[in-house]
């Protein structure tokens, strides 16, 4: 049952960074063993999405909700795949002494996977694995809003 919980300074406003993680169309673009991504069923505050993880002989296919408050928080629960559970949450808190230029990023993601072989395989990479995601939204937002140093 693998859990990790961080929080990180960066320096993009709670917008920006928000943005970066609810878009999950683009995941496959720029998120390790992400092969594809899709959302649908969007409402106001919500919606499906479906990707596809592709790691050593893995390949799944998860389906979960995400749920959101723009530029807050981005719930994201498991509907079907290979997992018993997944939870994965991120909350978007202005930087108390810069709130205009840096952003506290809380992430906490926990899961079990149905097959004690696949936990087994992930295990042992899941902590190097969730360090390698972030970083992956973290240069995202290099991308998109181009790189700035930390006030």
């Amino acid at each position: 049952m693998p859990r990790f919980e961080d929080i990180k300074r960066l320096p993009y406003t709670t917008d920006e960074l928000f943005a970066v993680v609810i878009d999950v169309a683009r995941y496959q673009e720029f998120l390790p063993w992400c092969l594809a991504s899709r959302v649908f069923n969007r409402k106001d505050t919500q919606f499906d999405a479906d990707l596809v993880i592709g790691f050593k002989m893995f390949r799944e296919k998860f389906t979960s909700r995400v749920s959101f408050k723009p530029g807050e928080r981005i719930d994201i629960d498991y509907i079907k795949g290979p997992m018993k559970r997944l939870y994965n949450h991120w909350r978007f808190l202005p930087d108390p002494d810069h709130p205009d230029k840096a952003t506290l990023i809380d992430f906490e993601v926990d899961f079990e996977f149905k097959s004690k072989l696949l936990e087994k395989m992930i295990g042992p990479v899941f902590t190097e694995a969730t360090h390698r995601m972030i970083k992956s939204f973290e240069e995202r937002a290099v991308a998109v809003y181009g790189p700035r140093d930390l006030p």
